[in-house]
């Protein structure tokens, strides 16, 4: 498959363009010749200048990734970019990025393998951002504490060498959480629409030091699980699909612990 229309179809499965006037990444190829043949895949959270490295060492012919490295424009190529570039350069390999639409995206979504993890159903389009969305709001198979979901939560993949993934949580909500919103990575600023869809709860990556009162006079429990964590789940929904496509995959893990 040329690289082009390996490009195209993810740009389909999770409508890029409807994010290109909100989003500061410059999603779809970031460094790679259209008529490249992939056959081989690796998929990682960010693009750096270690997963570039471990995804050359497994013979992929692209790396995928939710964080990429051009935001509003590359004005010049030195120091880390001319790195990054460099590696994927000397090592021929493309690399895609999805970073919005890989969030709001209700089934391959970063926000959706969250809430399914914690056996959220019945979901929704959350998250508000223009004219599109980054997260999802549903309902729990059944109450649960706030501890229970921490501890599911902190069983995410997140931190350096397989450690748990240690949780934050304002528990400023009811006792028994049943509606929950996820806006994945730094999501916070969602809280109040959070509150207006009448989630017990919002999961999210990290906070601000505003969210503290904001949840407290809300009445709402906010979780903090990380943003490296909270954000795996869109690039290995995207490794099934290439595998689906036929394609050879691997997924690069290099947790952050933020």
């Amino acid at each position: 498959m040329k690289l082009s229309e390996y490009a195209r179809r993810l740009d389909d499965e999770l409508d890029t363009a409807a994010y290109a006037d909100v989003d500061a990444s410059a999603n779809g190829v970031q460094v790679g010749p259209d008529d490249a043949e992939v056959e081989r895949v690796a998929f990682a959270v960010d693009a750096a200048e270690a997963t570039i490295e471990a995804a050359a060492d497994a013979g992929a012919d692209v790396l995928v990734v939710h964080h990429g490295i051009a935001w509003g424009g590359i004005d010049r190529v030195t120091g880390t970019a001319y790195d990054r570039i460099a590696a994927l350069v000397e090592n021929d390999l493309a690399l895609y990025v999805s970073h919005l639409p890989l969030d709001g995206h209700q089934d391959l979504g970063n926000a959706a393998g969250v809430a399914g993890a914690i056996g959220v159903g019945d979901r929704e389009p959350f998250g508000e951002i223009g004219p599109v969305t980054i997260g999802t709001v549903g309902e729990l198979d059944a109450p649960r504490s706030a501890a229970s979901i921490r501890e599911a939560l902190d069983d995410f993949e997140g931190q350096p060498d397989g450690e748990a993934s240690p949780t934050r949580v304002l528990d400023f909500g009811p006792d028994e959480i049943d509606r929950v919103a996820v806006v994945t990575g730094s999501g916070v600023d969602w809280l109040n629409e959070a509150v207006e869809a009448g989630a017990d709860a919002l999961i999210t990556g990290e906070g601000k030091g505003k969210a503290y009162h904001e949840a407290r006079e809300a009445g709402i429990t906010v979780f903090l699980a990380g943003h490296y964590a909270t954000e795996t789940f869109g690039v290995r929904s995207l490794r099934s699909l290439s595998a689906e496509w036929g394609l050879e995959t691997e997924y690069v893990s290099h947790p952050t612990g933020l």
